[in-house]
């Protein structure tokens, strides 16, 4: 995963192996915390293998889920720089392993890599503009719709590096990303493969023109 990491590239041979000596690795079935909201943020979180949501409550009991995260991205920088609780649930979609990233060494790697530094503006800009197009989509867009830019925010080449034409994913974990219920994302997906966007299989989607499904809702 390191290797697939863009942030790796600029680190010199002693950075690299100090942040391999550095981050633990742990394995957590499906539907698991890896942690919590309102807990001490202590790591800056990656996900090695699977796929994770991040979740939040309302204090009426309604949750809603900010971001999914697949293989081979990172995220939580912004509690760690800021020192702050977790603002978020991290939940296992399905079985994964998680890679944790001490805060010691987070911070000096951005007090001696510049090229960390500049990865981690990207990632805070990159997030932003993931945030705001959620915001978008949730007043904006039809549950087809929603569905597509679900499926497409998971081919952001900054955030999530190593994502690949076909992704394993269950019609169930696009509800959990969309926001829409599992049946009607049956029906956006049927709309989307007649309309020669994606391909729906057996345990996954192949993603057949990402253009395509970014302009649905524009």
């Amino acid at each position: 995963m390191l290797e697939l990491s863009p942030w790796t590239g600029g680190l010199t041979p002693e950075q690299l192996a100090r942040v391999r000596g550095a981050i633990a690795e742990r394995e957590f079935p499906a539907g698991a915390y890896v942690c919590r909201r309102g807990e001490p943020t202590t790591a800056w979180i990656g996900v090695v293998d699977g796929l994770v949501k991040l979740n939040a409550d309302s204090a009426s009991g309604k949750t809603v889920t900010l971001a999914g995260i697949p293989a081979g991205a990172w995220f939580g920088e912004g509690s760690v720089l800021k020192r702050e609780p977790r603002k978020y649930d991290v939940i296992t979609i399905r079985e994964s392993r998680i890679a944790f990233m001490p805060e010691p060494t987070f911070r000096w790697l951005l007090d001696t890599s510049i090229a960390f530094n500049r990865f981690l503006l990207m990632q805070l800009n990159e997030r932003l503009g993931q945030f705001i197009g959620m915001i978008e989509h949730e007043r904006l867009l039809d549950p087809d719709a929603r569905v597509a830019r679900a499926l497409a925010s998971l081919y952001d080449p900054h955030l999530y590096p190593v994502t690949e034409s076909r992704i394993q994913i269950s019609q169930q974990e696009i509800g959990y990303l969309s926001g829409v219920s599992r049946q009607r994302v049956n029906q956006a997906l049927q709309v989307l493969e007649r309309n020669g966007m994606v391909r729906v299989e057996y345990g996954g989607i192949t993603v057949l023109d990402l253009p395509g499904l970014k302009r649905i809702g524009s």
